[in-house]
């Protein structure tokens, strides 16, 4: 089959797609990415064709921001949301992207939670969609937004709306939204920790990375201070939002390691740096070796990848669906949400020191992680999608 994969030109959106694509790929699958230019060396590294439409998140968010004097920051209104994704974005790519698509000739879209492009494109080439949501499923509130904000951009183009065939759920039963019922087409598919691959290879098995499944352990019990992670992904780890919150933690008694970001070095952060060891942008995969503790901002690839992991967290949300993220781990009890104005240092910290006193947050994680590893394979889910791109009616 001729498989694309749509997306959001952003890290965050695009890595939890890689498992399903290369799971095609292994199956001789011809398998093209369309999204930014800007994200051509990540998906080179990866062995993936890229074709190139859009521009990047940053411009997106300079014409989101003329548009409407909002800076798309905190926490996330569902028209904010709706005009971003499902407005500027599909302005500024959908013309560009259906000509690409179109020259290729795909045979199944998969699309990632906020794209409102593939299943334009889908819609517009009459191919199946499988809609890949990459965490709990969207409140209905910004689903129903987007809908409407996208509308005016199917007429603009003729195109008549299509729902998915497929709804491709990577969110455990413990994490999922209270009361949600599955659409039409769903397909559970285990999520995966980023792990760089050579291409062609399928990305490392977590397992081994934490104590095995039922264990309340530490990951090294002989290990005499706990190993923290502080990860706030590609974007929100600016080193004036992490240093105030770094100082606080390396006044504990924990080794802490902390990923850079693609754009800031070491020095730019105004810490202890005996006490700090600096990461450049490494596969979350082999961060979370023999780690404890995960203190992120709530990324949905971060958090399910460190659940799946079997690792507790402490989530500090910035932006984006991150407060949702925050809310279902700390329902799930598999660490500590800081909603609100409680993400502080101080508040960090308070809830880093009750996470890893408490072996029951480390419980339920493993228990998320037991969810997550019943789950079927990205190879399962991709043999059941190219044996049938769309439902029986």
């Amino acid at each position: 089959m001729r498989i694309l994969f749509s997306s959001t030109p952003a890290h965050g959106h695009l890595l939890p797609q890689l498992p399903l694509a290369r799971a095609f790929r292994e199956r001789g699958d011809d398998v093209v990415f369309l999204t930014a230019g800007g994200l051509a060396p990540l998906l080179a590294k990866e062995g993936f064709d890229l074709l190139p439409a859009g521009p990047t998140m940053d411009v997106m968010v300079e014409d989101f921001t003329r548009r409407t004097g909002v800076l798309p920051e905190g926490e996330p209104a569902p028209e904010v949301v709706a005009e971003l994704f499902a407005g500027v974005r599909v302005d500024v790519t959908a013309d560009e992207a259906l000509a690409a698509a179109r020259d290729w000739r795909p045979e199944l879209i998969v699309s990632e939670l906020a794209d409102c492009v593939g299943p334009l494109v889908a819609a517009a080439l009459d191919v199946p969609v499988a809609n890949l949501a990459y965490g709990p499923a969207l409140p209905d509130v910004f689903a129903t937004a987007m809908e409407a904000n996208v509308a005016s951009r199917y007429a603009a183009r003729g195109i008549t709306p299509r729902p998915a065939a497929h709804y491709l759920d990577t969110c455990p039963p413990a994490m999922q939204q209270d009361g949600w019922q599955p659409p039409a087409g769903r397909l559970a598919l285990r999520p995966e920790p980023h792990g760089q691959t050579p291409a062609g290879q399928s990305s490392p098995d977590p397992a081994g990375t934490t104590a095995p499944a039922g264990s309340t352990a530490p990951a090294d019990p002989e290990r005499r201070r706990p190993r923290v992670l502080v990860t706030f992904g590609t974007v929100f780890s600016a080193p004036e939002v992490l240093s105030p919150i770094l100082r606080e933690l390396s006044k504990e008694d924990m080794e802490l390691r902390v990923t850079l970001g693609l754009t800031a070095s070491a020095e730019d952060f105004d810490v202890d740096h005996d006490r700090v060891t600096f990461v450049g942008f490494t596969p979350l995969s082999e961060l979370l070796r023999d780690t404890d503790l995960v203190v992120a901002h709530g990324g949905a690839g971060t958090t399910l990848g460190t659940l799946a992991a079997g690792i507790p967290m402490v989530i500090a949300p910035q932006g984006a669906d991150q407060f949702i993220q925050a809310d279902r781990v700390a329902a799930a009890g598999a660490g500590l949400g800081l909603p609100g104005g409680t993400a502080t240092p101080e508040g960090v910290v308070k809830a880093a020191s009750a996470v890893l006193a408490d072996q029951g947050f480390r419980a339920a994680a493993r228990t998320v992680a037991d969810q997550i590893a019943a789950m079927p394979s990205p190879a399962e889910v991709a043999a059941a999608l190219a044996a049938e791109p769309a439902p029986v009616a």
